[in-house]
C-alpha cells in the first residue's frame, strides 16, 4: 500500500492546482457615487421609501425584490471510466475500476438587490440530492442523501469614499488567478473532481470588511468574527483515505477566535501594487492521536502571521501578475486540505515559509484568452529542529504550474476550454478539457474530460491513468 506520507502529498498537490477559470463569486457592486452621512442612527429615512406602507408601492416593491433571484437547477453525472491497475510498489498493483462517482441533483439560488441608495444585499446557497451510485449515496447506507448550505449572506453600505460589508463573504488578495500563495484567507473544501477550482471551493466566513477608496490608493481591512477550518474529507470521495482515528472539528470550548488583516493598494498607469499583513489561523487543522489511543483524533489549531506583496502590470493585451508571501510560524508539513496532516505523521515543528506565485493573462482576441500561473514555496531553515531520521514532506522548493486556455465560439454560446497542471518536479500532468454550450436563455449543457498521468515517484501515482468523464445539464431562470 502507498505510504501515508505519499497519500498526503498526493491530495495536497491537487489542492495547490485549481483548474477551471470560471469564478463562483461575482464581483460585488460598490456604489462609489452614493452620498450618505456617516451617522448610523436608524431613523425612518435610512432606506428611503423602500418600506413605505402604500399598498400599490408595497406590492411593486415586493415584486421588485422577487425579481432579483437567480435560480439554477442541474443534474450531474461523472465517473472514472478507465479500468486499470496502478503499480504502487514492486509486486503490488492497486486495481482501479471504472465506476460512476457522482449522480446528483442540485439547486443553486443567488440573490442580489440594491434595495436603497448605497445599500446592497447579496446571498447565495445551494441544496443537493445525491442519487443512487453517487458516493454520498453509498456513504449514507445506500440511501438518498441531501445537503443544504448558505454560502454568501452579506449586506453592504457604500457612502462617500467608504464601503462596509457584514456577513458571510470572501476576501481575495492574490493577483495570480487560481494559483496564488496569498489566496489562503477563506477556508476551502475539495470533495471530488467536480469541484477542483479554488474559486468554487472557497467557503465564505462571517466577516466585517471596510474599504476606503482614495484618489489613487485604497485601504481594505477585514475582521473575521468566527474563523472556520477545512472540513474533514467526505467518506467515499476520491480524496478520502481512512484515517486511524475519526477526524473531528476543532473544539472551541468557549475560546474567542478571530482573524484580522489589512491591505493597502496603489494604482499607477497600467499597474497596481499592494502590501498586506494579517493575523490568521491555518485553514487546515493538525490532528494528534487521542490519549491512550482511544476515541477521536484531537484537532489542534495554529495561528500565524502573514506578510504579503502583490503587483500587476498591463502591457497591451498582456497582464503580468506577481504575488509574494512570508508566513511566520506555520506548521511544517501542514497542507491546506482536509485530513492530510493526520495521515502524514507530520513533523510537529513551527517554521517560517516564503512563497511566490507569478504568471500572466493574455487576451489573444475578443474570443480567446490564455493564462499561466506558477506557484513555488519553501520552508526556511527546514533542517533546524529535526530529529535524526526525521524528514519533511515539503523538502526544498515545492509547488505547481497551471495553464488555462479558453475559446468562445458561436457568439459566446459555445465555450471550449483546456487546463494543464503539473508539479514543479515534472512528475505528473493533469489535463482537463471542457465544453459549455448555451442552448437558449434557460438551458445549458457542459461536459469535461480529465486525464491524469504520473511517474512512479509522483504524489499523483494513485490516480495515474485515470480518465474521468462528466456531464451537467442546467436550467436557469
Amino acid at each position: 500500500m502507498p505510504s501515508a506520507k505519499k497519500i498526503a502529498v498526493l491530495i495536497a498537490s491537487l489542492l495547490l492546482a485549481p483548474l477551471h477559470c470560471a469564478s463562483a463569486q461575482d464581483d460585488v457592486l460598490v456604489l462609489d457615487d452614493a452620498q450618505f452621512d456617516a451617522d448610523f442612527s436608524f431613523d425612518d429615512d435610512l432606506f428611503g421609501a423602500v418600506f413605505d406602507d402604500d399598498d400599490d408601492e408595497q406590492s411593486s416593491s415586493i415584486s421588485s425584490w422577487l425579481e432579483n433571484f437567480t435560480i439554477k437547477i442541474s443534474q450531474q453525472l461523472s465517473g472514472q471510466t478507465n479500468s486499470h491497475g496502478v503499480d504502487l510498489a514492486p509486486g503490488f498493483s492497486f486495481p482501479r475500476e471504472s465506476e460512476l462517482e457522482t449522480n446528483r441533483f442540485g439547486i443553486n439560488i443567488r440573490y442580489q438587490n440594491t434595495f436603497a441608495p448605497g445599500w446592497l444585499l447579496q446571498a447565495s446557497g445551494h441544496a443537493k440530492i445525491y442519487w443512487k451510485d453517487d458516493y454520498e449515496f453509498n456513504a449514507n447506507g445506500d440511501s438518498i442523501d441531501t445537503e443544504f448550505r448558505v454560502n454568501e449572506l452579506f449586506i453592504q453600505h457604500s457612502f462617500d469614499q467608504h464601503s462596509l460589508k457584514f456577513g458571510r463573504q470572501t476576501v481575495v488578495w492574490g493577483e495570480t488567478v487560481g494559483n496564488s500563495v496569498l489566496d489562503i484567507i477563506n477556508h476551502s473544501e475539495f470533495r471530488d473532481f467536480t469541484i477542483i477550482d479554488i474559486e468554487d471551493a472557497r467557503l465564505n466566513q462571517w466577516m466585517l470588511v471596510w474599504d476606503f477608496f482614495g484618489e489613487d490608493s485604497n485601504f481594505s481591512s477585514f475582521l473575521n468574527l468566527y474563523p472556520e477550518f477545512n472540513p474533514a474529507a467526505v467518506r467515499g470521495s476520491p480524496f478520502f483515505f481512512e484515517p486511524e482515528f475519526n477526524l473531528t472539528d476543532y473544539e472551541r470550548d468557549g475560546d474567542l477566535l478571530f482573524e484580522f488583516g489589512t491591505q493597502w493598494k496603489k494604482s499607477f498607469e497600467g499597474s497596481d501594487i499592494a502590501f498586506m499583513a494579517a493575523y490568521l489561523y491555518e485553514n487546515q487543522l493538525r490532528y494528534e492521536d487521542p490519549l491512550l489511543r482511544v476515541g477521536d483524533a484531537v484537532a489542534k489549531k495554529n495561528d500565524f502571521i502573514l506578510l504579503g506583496f502583490s503587483a500587476n502590470r498591463a502591457i497591451g493585451k498582456l497582464l503580468l501578475n506577481f504575488d509574494l508571501a512570508f508566513s511566520h510560524d506555520v506548521l511544517a508539513d501542514s497542507f491546506n486540505f482536509p485530513g492530510t496532516a493526520s495521515l502524514a505523521n507530520p513533523v510537529n515543528l513551527n517554521k517560517d515559509q516564503i512563497g511566490t506565485s507569478f504568471g500572466f493573462e493574455y487576451a489573444i482576441s475578443n474570443e480567446q484568452s490564455v493564462s499561466l500561473g506558477i506557484q513555488a514555496q519553501k520552508l526556511l531553515d527546514e533542517d533546524e529542529g529535526l530529529l535524526p531520521g526525521q524528514t519533511l514532506i515539503n523538502e526544498g522548493v515545492f509547488g505547481s504550474w497551471l495553464v488555462r486556455y479558453s475559446n468562445s465560439l458561436m457568439n459566446g454560446d459555445l465555450v471550449l476550454s483546456s487546463t494543464l497542471q503539473g508539479d514543479l518536479k515534472a512528475e505528473s500532468l493533469l489535463v482537463l478539457l471542457g465544453a459549455n454550450y448555451t442552448v437558449n436563455d434557460n438551458w445549458a449543457l457542459s461536459s469535461q474530460i480529465i486525464s491524469i498521468n504520473a511517474d512512479e515517484g509522483s504524489a499523483l501515482l494513485y490516480f495515474a491513468e485515470d480518465l474521468r468523464l462528466g456531464v451537467t445539464l442546467t436550467y436557469s431562470f
